[in-house]
């Protein structure tokens, strides 16, 4: 595992350290910077980092800005670092394409069980291509098109729209989507799922009707044709 680069972005330098103590231990390499202007110019500057453990709080470029930054040219993994009950931070920060939160404080094991999760996942090799009503998800390649044209997806977004697009027909509660798609310990609530769904369906256009909203319940995707 020792060829995964994380970037860890905190104005604590304590913080930093125990961060990267850990995952330096679980065989990650680590970068660091103090500031969301470092950490951009970090992140453009090394080539293949893996994912970015990013607080929110920072002096001259705050956690936001940091994202808006990177989702304008990748998808990676980004786990955001944020205050206890921050709830409105957090959907922001979902809006923005923020794949994980984590609260303060927080176990570093559990942050480092977190990280291997994503990075697990994202770096799936035999994965299947999934077909329905002209959506084609390649999830080895983590790609998605919808009639030949191809759309950019979030993390977070890919793995939505991979378990709808596995589960065709089936009616899916919330708390099925946060234990599939979110972890089974991931303490989210309804809104991070609707905020994510109601991104998705955006990036879908007319395609995003399939992903139809079972009132009191949940989410079925479903080929209208």
């Amino acid at each position: 595992m020792n060829d995964l680069k994380i970037l860890v972005v905190d104005d604590e330098s304590r913080m930093r350290k125990l961060v990267k103590d850990f995952l330096n231990r679980a065989g990650y390499q680590v970068l660091e910077a103090g500031d969301g202007e470092e950490a951009v110019d970090v992140f453009f500057s090394t080539k293949g980092i893996d994912l970015l453990v990013l607080d929110v709080m920072m002096p001259r470029m705050d956690g936001w800005e940091v994202v808006r930054e990177i989702r304008k040219v990748s998808e990676v993994p980004i786990i955001m670092l944020t205050a206890k009950d921050q709830e409105n931070d957090e959907l922001q920060g979902f809006d923005l394409g923020v794949d994980e939160y984590i609260s303060k404080p927080f176990s570093p094991k559990i942050l480092v069980a977190r990280i291997e999760a994503i990075l697990r996942r994202t770096r799936q090799q035999d994965g299947e291509v999934l077909k329905a009503g002209g959506i084609v998800l390649d999830e080895a390649a983590h790609m998605v098109t919808i009639n030949d044209k191809s759309i950019d997806l979030s993390f977070k977004e890919f793995e939505l729209l991979s378990y709808f697009m596995k589960n065709e027909g089936r009616a899916l509660t919330r708390e099925n989507i946060l234990n599939q798609v979110w972890n089974y310990d991931y303490f989210g609530d309804a809104r991070t799922i609707d905020t994510h769904v109601k991104k998705l369906r955006n990036k879908m256009g007319s395609k995003g009707a399939y992903i139809r909203t079972i009132w009191g319940m949940g989410y079925k995707f479903e080929v209208q044709e």
